[in-house]
């Protein structure tokens, strides 16, 4: 897995999404009923922009406190099965993150990796009363939050959201849903990303896996960008 996809340190390789990138295939085409059901709420591809640098995209904004989302929003969103844990490498301190399995956008279905802040002294602490952990990818570890930490984990302001589509998607369909990128990076022959600055988007098209999209408010892009101008050939 490329690891220029990730965002926050190793979101999205520690809760499985080299496990998520294979699978059955489906089409991005809803049937009728559904279309009528959703009334297109919720698409991957609406995204609102706020003023001051945020943005509002699935049901959850990604903004600066106060105006942004938590883990409790997401987990209103999404239920109860939405799984949350400290992911960390070693020599850091670790990342807050959740993850949804089977996550619906509009009509379409796919799998959540949300990042989420708290300051370092409070993660540490969270680490050190977990009840227990596990080796994820490597030598990263998941660590599992014991139950009196959860209120304030769920009052943690979401940072960045990425979205594995069920569904699979090719540059004809991407352009057409979410508009000419500002920039296209081709990493190697299978990988390009689609760049969006203005909406806070990076879409990596992977032909030999999974698509993957990756939110972050506006005015935080360079975070989804600068990992990229060290990789390109």
């Amino acid at each position: 897995m490329n690891k220029v996809w990730i965002v926050g340190g190793a979101v999205v390789v520690s809760l499985g999404l080299g496990a998520l990138i294979g699978g059955e295939h489906t089409t991005l085409k809803p049937d009728a009923q559904t279309t009528r059901e959703v009334a297109a709420s919720g698409l991957p591809w609406l995204i609102e922009v706020l003023p001051g640098g945020g943005s509002q995209v699935m049901g959850l904004t990604l903004a600066d406190a106060p105006r942004g989302s938590t883990l409790a929003d997401a987990q209103q969103r999404w239920g109860q099965d939405m799984q949350i844990a400290i992911i960390a490498a070693p020599g850091e301190d670790g990342t807050l993150e959740a993850f949804v399995d089977n996550a619906q956008a509009g009509f379409i279905n796919g799998k959540i990796v949300l990042t989420a802040h708290l300051p370092s002294s409070d993660v540490k602490a969270m680490r050190a009363r977990a009840i227990k952990s596990d080796f994820m990818e490597s030598t990263t570890r998941k660590y599992t939050l014991a139950a009196a930490d959860l209120p304030l984990v769920l009052k943690a302001r979401i940072t960045a959201m990425s979205f594995i589509p069920q569904a699979n998607l090719d540059a004809t369909t991407i352009t057409a849903r979410f508009g000419e990128p500002a920039q296209r990076v081709r990493i190697n022959e299978h990988l390009e990303h689609f760049l969006y600055p203005d909406k806070g988007l990076d879409i990596a098209l992977n032909t030999e896996g999974k698509e993957l999209l990756q939110y972050v408010a506006p005015s935080q892009f360079e975070r989804l960008r600068a990992p990229l101008k060290s990789v390109q050939p």
